[in-house]
């Protein structure tokens, strides 16, 4: 009879799944396309259709894209530029390379997953991540004048979890070694998904509706600052490991406070 209390010397695989803007990034991808083709209104825009609810969270650049007068003029070639554009938080590669290495008996596939155009990702990333790994808004462009004449597929709200849903079973994935990153409403459903089958999720904004589900938030400047929860609490590392990870990188961990926020607001009754 086999001992199941033995610990087996086996390799453990991960899923590791990140919204892009603002989270592998500083900035949004539409903001930034709005400033070259300088579109002064692009955030009331943006607001206007979260109020009518016309598109789900995280959609608003697809829709104007394919529906707005002043992003008529949008070509493949503004999606790649507006991606070398975009401010990649520091360290992305190094991040990247981390899990791509693996740590110890840990192996991670990394993936992005994100609502704006995967022109403009691929293109941020492009040398960082394979473009294979890359899900964004697919849009369909007219052979003979290069208009955006349709969107595919918009990878917002429920779009995420259908498209990490399908990469847990290509890669015959367990739902609790599925690691989600993201910062904002457009990864809600997403999150719920995942923590709803034991997997983990990390928050990467002080955004209350995503700290409320979040597994974790880290708030940094440097990508790899999303490694700290999944040592600590995915690998079970020590912080004095976790140090000697940085330090083996040539990064020393200089401010690591943990605190634990409760938002709280009172009013008088009567």
């Amino acid at each position: 009879m086999i001992d199941i209390t033995t610990k087996l010397d086996t390799t453990t695989d991960y899923l590791v799944a990140s919204d892009f803007d603002q989270t592998l990034s500083f900035n949004d991808s539409g903001h930034v396309l709005a400033e070259m083709l300088d579109i002064s209104d692009f955030e009331n825009k943006v607001r206007g259709l979260a109020r009518s609810n016309l598109v789900q969270s995280g959609a608003e650049l697809a829709y104007l894209l394919r529906h707005d007068p002043a992003f008529r003029g949008v070509r493949r070639e503004h999606l790649i530029e507006a991606g070398k554009r975009v401010r990649l938080k520091d360290n992305v590669e190094l991040f990247a390379k981390i899990l791509s290495d693996g740590l110890g008996k840990n192996r991670f596939q990394f993936f992005v997953i994100s609502a704006g155009p995967r022109e403009v990702v691929c293109s941020a990333l492009e040398g960082i991540v394979p473009p294979e790994n890359i899900f964004g808004t697919e849009l369909e462009f007219d052979p003979e004048t290069g208009e955006i004449c349709s969107v595919l597929r918009v990878p917002a709200g429920y779009g995420k979890v259908a498209v990490l849903q399908e990469l847990e079973l290509k890669l015959q994935m367990s739902p609790d070694r599925v690691i989600y990153v993201g910062d904002g409403s457009s990864d809600l459903y997403v999150m719920h998904d995942v923590n709803s089958r034991d997997g983990h999720t990390i928050a990467v904004s002080e955004t209350k509706s995503i700290g409320r589900i979040a597994n974790r938030t880290v708030l940094s400047d440097s990508a790899i600052g999303v490694l700290v929860p999944i040592l600590e609490d995915v690998l079970k590392w020590d912080s004095h490991q976790i140090r000697e990870l940085f330090t083996s990188y040539g990064l020393a961990l200089q401010d690591w406070d943990k605190i634990s926020t409760d938002w709280i607001k009172f009013h008088h009754n009567g």
